[in-house]
């Protein structure tokens, strides 16, 4: 669809107009259904949060499927700064919002989506921002085996869907299979970029592809959003960064097999107790958390850290705790309950001791090697 003045009035007055009721109305301009308009003002209210440059005017927005899959703008800049050169190409535009940052720092761009409909979607919302680039309504795969040029930079976000619209997660059930055609992409580049799931499994991923040189864990206030891996032929161990974004939380930073050489010791709780962020939770760095910050588990299957000493650097949330007897929490009282290898979950919990969500305190419910504890924390 394209956009006039007319249509887009009528859009921004109904912003914050019930969709559902609006659905059910006609469409007041001929040429334009109700579902289609109802789909750009999902796709504006989208915008305002996810990636806000492009919540204005003239711009068009996809279907649903299409505004979900698409990388937040955050994570986008968050990428855009470690790359730049000559020719980038976007083998999997999409909606093309990894596409508009990463490429900030090439002089050249090529967008390849098979879908006709989204790459004209995206040609429209490209030249309302004053970018160009050279759009390819192609196959990833006819591209590939016809393509003469080299690039500085390849990127790729495979889809995550099987035929039958399933989710799917190993490298070899992706479209398109990263193991099969990883040969083809060095052979145009030097340096390639994947977006993966943040279901993947970085073992799996670390045996499958060859070449990797650094992966990102990348999370935005503790969900972890999309694993991002560098390929590039290098002779340096595999580096693994943790980001929590939209926190300020300093990135945790190591090579693959620090951990395999690091150690854990226990002890029972102390004055603070640290939760690593879910980004470093992923990369399974627990020994390597415990030696670096110098503290201790409370238990091999708790993931839960405790020292006497604040340590302020930590990549997770920190609490300063006391031990307390069930006898203390009183019914009725106000707690966040957070529970790390204990028998009961938090609903029972609550349930247990008549107590409910909320206020400023919070409940920790864990085990250490020799006992159950109950600690009464504050988050720092």
């Amino acid at each position: 669809m394209r956009i006039n003045k007319e249509i887009q009035q009528y859009i921004n007055a109904n912003l914050n107009t019930d969709l559902h009721s609006l659905l059910l109305k006609k469409s007041p301009f001929p040429d334009v259904s109700m579902q289609e308009l109802v789909q750009q003002i999902k796709g504006r209210k989208v915008a305002e949060k996810k990636f806000p440059f492009l919540n204005n005017d003239d711009i068009i927005f996809p279907p649903n499927l299409n505004l979900e899959q698409a990388s937040s703008q955050d994570t986008a800049e968050y990428k855009a700064q470690f790359f730049q050169g000559e020719k980038f190409i976007d083998l999997t535009c999409g909606f093309g919002i990894d596409a508009f940052f990463l490429s900030q720092n090439f002089s050249e761009i090529t967008l390849i989506e098979q879908n006709s409909e989204l790459l004209e979607i995206v040609k429209h919302n490209w030249e309302v921002l004053g970018k160009e680039a050279n759009f390819i309504n192609q196959k990833l795969e006819y591209f590939l085996e016809n393509n003469t040029e080299r690039f500085n930079l390849i990127y790729l976000d495979p889809a995550r869907r099987d035929n039958h619209n399933r989710k799917v997660f190993l490298l070899e059930d992706l479209s398109p299979n990263l193991i099969e055609i990883q040969e083809q992409l060095s052979e145009i580049s030097d340096e390639i970029l994947i977006k993966l799931s943040p279901l993947i499994d970085l073992q799996h991923l670390v045996s499958s592809l060859q070449n990797i040189s650094k992966i990102w864990i990348i999370a935005i206030k503790n969900e972890v959003k999309e694993v991002l891996v560098h390929v590039k032929k290098s002779e340096i161990e595999v580096e693994i960064s943790c980001v929590n974004l939209q926190s300020k939380e300093s990135e945790f930073n190591f090579k693959l097999n620090d951990e395999k050489n690091c150690k854990s010791e226990f002890y029972e709780p102390k004055k603070y107790i640290y939760i690593p962020n879910n980004s470093v939770l992923k990369s399974g760095a627990f020994n390597l958390i415990s030696e670096k910050f110098q503290l201790k588990k409370l238990h091999p299957n708790s993931h839960l850290y405790t020292s006497e000493n604040l340590i302020n650097e930590f990549p997770g949330r920190i609490f300063e705790a006391t031990e307390i007897n069930p006898k203390e929490i009183k019914k009725g009282e106000k707690y966040n309950i957070i529970t790390k290898n204990y028998p009961l979950k938090p609903e029972e919990i609550k349930k247990k001791y008549k107590i409910k969500d909320g206020g400023e305190n919070y409940l920790i419910f864990s085990q250490s090697q020799r006992n159950k504890h109950i600690l009464k924390a504050k988050l720092l």
